[in-house]
Protein backbone atom coordinates (compact mmCIF):
# COMPACT_ATOMS: atom_id res chain seq x y z
CA UNK A 1 0.00 0.00 0.00
CA UNK A 2 1.74 3.27 -1.29
CA UNK A 3 0.81 6.55 1.14
CA UNK A 4 0.22 9.56 -1.76
CA UNK A 5 0.07 13.10 -1.16
CA UNK A 6 -1.73 14.77 -3.44
CA UNK A 7 -1.56 18.89 -3.46
CA UNK A 8 -4.08 21.20 -4.76
CA UNK A 9 -7.45 18.91 -3.89
CA UNK A 10 -9.44 21.79 -4.60
CA UNK A 11 -8.54 22.11 -7.89
CA UNK A 12 -9.40 21.07 -11.06
CA UNK A 13 -6.76 18.21 -11.56
CA UNK A 14 -6.00 17.59 -8.22
CA UNK A 15 -9.39 17.13 -7.02
CA UNK A 16 -10.01 14.26 -9.81
CA UNK A 17 -7.01 12.91 -9.43
CA UNK A 18 -7.70 12.37 -5.24
CA UNK A 19 -11.10 11.24 -6.21
CA UNK A 20 -9.29 8.18 -8.59
CA UNK A 21 -6.94 7.29 -6.02
CA UNK A 22 -9.43 6.75 -3.33
CA UNK A 23 -11.11 4.30 -5.43
CA UNK A 24 -7.98 2.76 -6.79
CA UNK A 25 -6.40 -0.31 -4.78
CA UNK A 26 -2.92 -0.29 -4.02
CA UNK A 27 -3.01 3.28 -2.74
CA UNK A 28 -4.28 5.46 0.34
CA UNK A 29 -4.35 9.16 -0.45
CA UNK A 30 -4.32 12.37 1.78
CA UNK A 31 -5.12 15.51 0.09
CA UNK A 32 -3.41 18.87 1.21
CA UNK A 33 -6.47 21.63 2.08
CA UNK A 34 -5.28 25.17 3.05
CA UNK A 35 -6.55 25.72 6.81
CA UNK A 36 -10.42 26.81 6.58
CA UNK A 37 -10.73 25.53 2.54
CA UNK A 38 -13.66 24.10 1.98
CA UNK A 39 -15.07 20.84 2.92
CA UNK A 40 -17.80 20.47 0.13
CA UNK A 41 -15.82 18.67 -2.97
CA UNK A 42 -14.85 15.75 -0.71
CA UNK A 43 -16.05 12.25 0.20
CA UNK A 44 -17.07 12.39 4.95
CA UNK A 45 -14.35 10.03 5.00
CA UNK A 46 -11.57 11.33 2.71
CA UNK A 47 -8.48 12.15 4.54
CA UNK A 48 -7.17 15.83 4.57
CA UNK A 49 -3.90 17.57 5.82
CA UNK A 50 -4.22 21.44 6.31
CA UNK A 51 -1.41 23.71 5.99
CA UNK A 52 -1.60 27.76 5.36
CA UNK A 53 0.65 28.39 2.60
CA UNK A 54 3.89 26.74 0.60
CA UNK A 55 6.79 28.18 3.25
CA UNK A 56 4.34 26.63 6.44
CA UNK A 57 7.12 24.46 7.29
CA UNK A 58 5.37 23.29 10.26
CA UNK A 59 2.19 22.22 8.92
CA UNK A 60 3.89 21.02 5.62
CA UNK A 61 6.26 18.45 7.85
CA UNK A 62 3.07 16.89 9.29
CA UNK A 63 1.44 16.57 6.41
CA UNK A 64 4.35 14.91 4.96
CA UNK A 65 4.56 12.13 7.54
CA UNK A 66 4.59 8.78 6.66
CA UNK A 67 4.10 9.89 2.75
CA UNK A 68 5.74 7.53 -0.20
CA UNK A 69 4.57 9.93 -2.70
CA UNK A 70 3.72 13.58 -3.09
CA UNK A 71 1.80 14.37 -6.49
CA UNK A 72 2.32 18.68 -6.29
CA UNK A 73 -1.17 19.72 -8.37
CA UNK A 74 -1.37 23.30 -6.69
CA UNK A 75 0.10 26.48 -8.58
CA UNK A 76 -1.00 30.08 -8.77
CA UNK A 77 -2.44 29.83 -12.55
CA UNK A 78 -2.81 31.78 -15.23
CA UNK A 79 -5.33 34.56 -15.06
CA UNK A 80 -6.12 37.16 -17.63
CA UNK A 81 -6.75 39.84 -15.79
CA UNK A 82 -3.79 39.77 -13.11
CA UNK A 83 -4.06 42.69 -10.80
CA UNK A 84 -0.61 42.01 -8.96
CA UNK A 85 2.12 45.00 -9.62
CA UNK A 86 4.79 41.82 -10.90
CA UNK A 87 3.18 38.51 -11.82
CA UNK A 88 6.38 37.29 -12.05
CA UNK A 89 7.36 37.98 -8.37
CA UNK A 90 3.72 36.52 -7.32
CA UNK A 91 3.94 33.53 -9.44
CA UNK A 92 7.44 32.37 -8.16
CA UNK A 93 6.53 32.69 -4.36
CA UNK A 94 3.87 30.31 -5.18
CA UNK A 95 4.84 27.73 -8.43
CA UNK A 96 8.79 28.17 -7.89
CA UNK A 97 9.74 29.31 -4.58
CA UNK A 98 6.88 26.94 -2.87
CA UNK A 99 7.27 23.97 -4.68
CA UNK A 100 10.85 23.59 -4.13
CA UNK A 101 10.27 24.49 -0.27
CA UNK A 102 7.70 21.41 -0.67
CA UNK A 103 10.43 19.45 -2.26
CA UNK A 104 12.82 19.65 0.26
CA UNK A 105 10.62 18.97 2.89
CA UNK A 106 9.40 15.90 1.28
CA UNK A 107 13.04 14.97 0.81
CA UNK A 108 13.98 15.40 4.42
CA UNK A 109 10.92 13.29 5.16
CA UNK A 110 11.83 10.54 3.02
CA UNK A 111 9.42 10.59 0.50
CA UNK A 112 10.55 8.38 -2.16
CA UNK A 113 8.96 10.10 -5.18
CA UNK A 114 7.57 13.63 -6.43
CA UNK A 115 5.54 14.28 -9.41
CA UNK A 116 5.35 18.19 -10.69
CA UNK A 117 2.80 18.40 -12.56
CA UNK A 118 4.15 21.51 -14.63
CA UNK A 119 2.99 22.71 -18.12
CA UNK A 120 3.82 22.73 -21.60
CA UNK A 121 3.99 26.44 -21.81
CA UNK A 122 7.64 25.95 -20.24
CA UNK A 123 8.72 25.20 -23.73
CA UNK A 124 6.54 28.00 -25.66
CA UNK A 125 3.58 29.24 -26.76
CA UNK A 126 3.33 27.98 -30.29
CA UNK A 127 4.67 25.14 -32.29
CA UNK A 128 4.88 26.33 -36.11
CA UNK A 129 4.30 23.87 -38.96
CA UNK A 130 4.03 20.41 -38.23
CA UNK A 131 6.57 20.09 -35.61
CA UNK A 132 5.88 19.25 -32.16
CA UNK A 133 7.02 19.64 -28.96
CA UNK A 134 9.35 17.14 -27.41
CA UNK A 135 9.84 16.17 -24.07
CA UNK A 136 13.93 16.95 -24.24
CA UNK A 137 13.36 20.15 -26.22
CA UNK A 138 15.02 23.66 -24.61
CA UNK A 139 13.14 25.41 -22.48
CA UNK A 140 11.53 28.37 -23.81
CA UNK A 141 8.63 29.91 -21.54
CA UNK A 142 7.13 33.33 -22.45
CA UNK A 143 4.81 34.39 -19.68
CA UNK A 144 5.72 34.33 -15.89
CA UNK A 145 3.50 31.72 -15.27
CA UNK A 146 5.68 29.51 -17.63
CA UNK A 147 8.59 31.26 -16.41
CA UNK A 148 8.06 30.85 -12.75
CA UNK A 149 7.16 26.48 -13.87
CA UNK A 150 10.74 26.21 -15.75
CA UNK A 151 12.22 27.68 -12.25
CA UNK A 152 10.64 25.05 -10.53
CA UNK A 153 11.67 22.33 -12.71
CA UNK A 154 15.17 23.08 -12.69
CA UNK A 155 15.45 23.25 -9.40
CA UNK A 156 13.60 19.93 -8.79
CA UNK A 157 16.31 18.24 -10.88
CA UNK A 158 19.11 19.72 -8.83
CA UNK A 159 17.06 18.61 -5.41
CA UNK A 160 16.71 14.87 -7.08
CA UNK A 161 20.85 14.86 -7.61
CA UNK A 162 21.95 16.03 -4.27
CA UNK A 163 18.87 14.14 -2.09
CA UNK A 164 18.36 11.18 -4.18
CA UNK A 165 14.56 12.04 -4.32
CA UNK A 166 12.90 10.45 -7.13
CA UNK A 167 11.82 13.43 -9.35
CA UNK A 168 8.58 13.07 -11.89
CA UNK A 169 7.77 16.04 -14.23
CA UNK A 170 4.71 16.14 -16.27
CA UNK A 171 4.04 18.59 -18.98
CA UNK A 172 0.37 19.24 -20.11
CA UNK A 173 -1.48 21.27 -22.72
CA UNK A 174 -4.82 22.73 -22.01
CA UNK A 175 -6.57 20.03 -20.01
CA UNK A 176 -10.61 19.60 -19.92
CA UNK A 177 -13.72 17.30 -18.53
CA UNK A 178 -16.01 17.58 -16.86
CA UNK A 179 -16.34 21.02 -14.62
CA UNK A 180 -13.85 22.80 -16.64
CA UNK A 181 -13.84 26.59 -16.73
CA UNK A 182 -12.45 29.56 -18.39
CA UNK A 183 -11.73 29.48 -22.12
CA UNK A 184 -13.03 26.05 -22.77
CA UNK A 185 -16.34 26.71 -20.97
CA UNK A 186 -16.77 28.90 -23.15
CA UNK A 187 -16.30 27.46 -25.92
CA UNK A 188 -18.97 24.57 -24.94
CA UNK A 189 -21.78 27.33 -24.14
CA UNK A 190 -21.10 28.54 -28.03
CA UNK A 191 -21.20 25.07 -29.20
CA UNK A 192 -24.58 24.80 -27.28
CA UNK A 193 -26.24 27.78 -28.40
CA UNK A 194 -25.03 26.48 -31.96
CA UNK A 195 -25.15 30.12 -33.50
CA UNK A 196 -23.52 30.57 -36.69
CA UNK A 197 -19.54 31.35 -36.19
CA UNK A 198 -16.89 32.19 -38.34
CA UNK A 199 -14.41 29.21 -37.53
CA UNK A 200 -15.47 26.69 -40.28
CA UNK A 201 -12.04 26.95 -41.94
CA UNK A 202 -9.01 26.96 -39.27
CA UNK A 203 -6.69 24.70 -40.07
CA UNK A 204 -4.36 24.91 -36.92
CA UNK A 205 -3.34 21.54 -34.66
CA UNK A 206 -3.84 21.62 -31.15
CA UNK A 207 -2.93 19.02 -28.35
CA UNK A 208 -5.39 18.57 -26.10
CA UNK A 209 -5.52 16.26 -22.43
CA UNK A 210 -8.63 15.31 -20.74
CA UNK A 211 -8.35 15.19 -17.28
CA UNK A 212 -9.15 11.52 -17.25
CA UNK A 213 -5.96 10.64 -19.50
CA UNK A 214 -3.72 12.89 -17.51
CA UNK A 215 -5.23 11.58 -14.33
CA UNK A 216 -4.60 7.76 -15.52
CA UNK A 217 -0.76 9.02 -16.55
CA UNK A 218 -0.06 10.48 -13.20
CA UNK A 219 -0.96 7.15 -11.46
CA UNK A 220 0.89 5.53 -14.08
CA UNK A 221 3.75 7.67 -12.93
CA UNK A 222 3.35 7.21 -8.98
CA UNK A 223 4.12 3.39 -9.77
CA UNK A 224 6.24 3.17 -12.82
CA UNK A 225 9.78 2.20 -11.75
CA UNK A 226 10.87 3.39 -14.92
CA UNK A 227 9.18 6.82 -14.30
CA UNK A 228 11.96 8.01 -12.25
CA UNK A 229 13.60 10.98 -12.73
CA UNK A 230 11.76 11.48 -15.94
CA UNK A 231 9.99 14.44 -17.95
CA UNK A 232 6.50 13.36 -19.57
CA UNK A 233 4.68 15.50 -22.08
CA UNK A 234 0.96 13.74 -22.26
CA UNK A 235 -1.89 14.70 -24.55
CA UNK A 236 -4.95 12.46 -26.00
CA UNK A 237 -2.73 11.60 -28.57
CA UNK A 238 -5.24 12.87 -31.22
CA UNK A 239 -4.48 16.95 -32.40
CA UNK A 240 -7.11 18.91 -33.36
CA UNK A 241 -8.03 22.02 -34.80
CA UNK A 242 -10.63 24.52 -33.53
CA UNK A 243 -12.72 23.97 -36.13
CA UNK A 244 -12.76 19.80 -35.54
CA UNK A 245 -13.25 20.64 -31.59
CA UNK A 246 -16.06 23.26 -32.31
CA UNK A 247 -17.63 20.80 -34.37
CA UNK A 248 -16.98 17.65 -31.99
CA UNK A 249 -18.41 20.22 -28.83
CA UNK A 250 -21.37 20.57 -31.24
CA UNK A 251 -22.27 17.04 -31.81
CA UNK A 252 -21.63 16.21 -28.07
CA UNK A 253 -24.42 18.52 -27.30
CA UNK A 254 -26.89 17.34 -30.10
CA UNK A 255 -26.68 19.69 -32.89
CA UNK A 256 -25.16 20.15 -36.34
CA UNK A 257 -22.67 22.25 -36.56
CA UNK A 258 -23.19 26.02 -38.36
CA UNK A 259 -19.51 26.96 -39.07
CA UNK A 260 -18.97 29.53 -41.72
CA UNK A 261 -15.96 29.07 -43.45
CA UNK A 262 -14.18 32.29 -43.04
CA UNK A 263 -9.77 31.89 -43.77
CA UNK A 264 -8.03 32.07 -40.84
CA UNK A 265 -6.24 35.66 -42.44
CA UNK A 266 -9.26 37.55 -42.35
CA UNK A 267 -10.08 35.77 -38.51
CA UNK A 268 -6.44 37.16 -37.78
CA UNK A 269 -7.25 40.33 -39.63
CA UNK A 270 -10.23 41.41 -37.59
CA UNK A 271 -8.54 40.57 -34.36
CA UNK A 272 -6.19 43.02 -34.97
CA UNK A 273 -8.11 45.73 -36.10
CA UNK A 274 -10.37 45.60 -32.68
CA UNK A 275 -7.23 44.66 -30.33
CA UNK A 276 -7.66 41.11 -29.57
CA UNK A 277 -5.01 39.35 -31.41
CA UNK A 278 -4.33 37.35 -28.58
CA UNK A 279 -7.87 36.09 -28.96
CA UNK A 280 -6.62 35.19 -32.83
CA UNK A 281 -3.35 33.60 -31.80
CA UNK A 282 -6.06 31.35 -29.33
CA UNK A 283 -8.08 30.46 -32.20
CA UNK A 284 -5.97 30.10 -35.45
CA UNK A 285 -2.63 29.34 -33.49
CA UNK A 286 -1.03 25.39 -33.27
CA UNK A 287 0.82 23.58 -30.27
CA UNK A 288 1.27 20.39 -30.53
CA UNK A 289 2.72 18.09 -28.32
CA UNK A 290 4.87 14.55 -28.96
CA UNK A 291 3.97 12.33 -26.18
CA UNK A 292 5.77 9.03 -27.73
CA UNK A 293 8.66 9.20 -25.43
CA UNK A 294 5.92 8.83 -22.26
CA UNK A 295 4.13 5.28 -24.49
CA UNK A 296 7.58 4.03 -24.96
CA UNK A 297 9.08 4.87 -21.35
CA UNK A 298 6.08 3.48 -19.35
CA UNK A 299 4.12 1.51 -22.07
CA UNK A 300 1.28 4.20 -21.89
CA UNK A 301 -1.44 5.41 -23.98
CA UNK A 302 -4.64 7.64 -23.66
CA UNK A 303 -7.46 5.19 -22.04
CA UNK A 304 -9.86 7.36 -23.55
CA UNK A 305 -10.38 8.57 -27.12
CA UNK A 306 -10.91 12.41 -27.87
CA UNK A 307 -14.33 11.74 -28.66
CA UNK A 308 -15.18 10.12 -25.33
CA UNK A 309 -13.53 12.69 -23.52
CA UNK A 310 -15.08 15.50 -25.30
CA UNK A 311 -18.77 13.84 -24.87
CA UNK A 312 -18.79 13.07 -21.44
CA UNK A 313 -17.06 16.62 -20.43
CA UNK A 314 -20.39 18.15 -22.36
CA UNK A 315 -22.75 15.70 -20.59
CA UNK A 316 -20.86 16.31 -17.58
CA UNK A 317 -20.44 12.55 -16.65
CA UNK A 318 -17.37 12.13 -14.42
CA UNK A 319 -14.99 8.80 -15.06
CA UNK A 320 -15.36 6.27 -12.22
CA UNK A 321 -12.86 3.41 -12.98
Amino acid sequence: MQNILVTGVNGFVGNALFESLNMSEGTKAAGLLRHGGSLTAFKPDAELRYFSDFHDNKSLELALKDIDCAVHCAARVHMMNDKEIDPLVAFRKVNTEGTLNLARLAARAGVRRFIFLSTIKTLGEQTLGNKSFAFNDPLQPEDPYAISKAEAEAGLKQIAAQTGMEVVIIRPPLVYGPGVRANFASMMKLAKKNLPLPLGAISNKRSLVSVDNLVDLIITCIHHADAANQTFLVSDGHDVSTTELMRELTRAAGKKPRLLPVPMEIIRLLCRIVGKSAIADRLCGSLQVDISHTKQTLGWVPPLSFQESIARTVTGEVETC
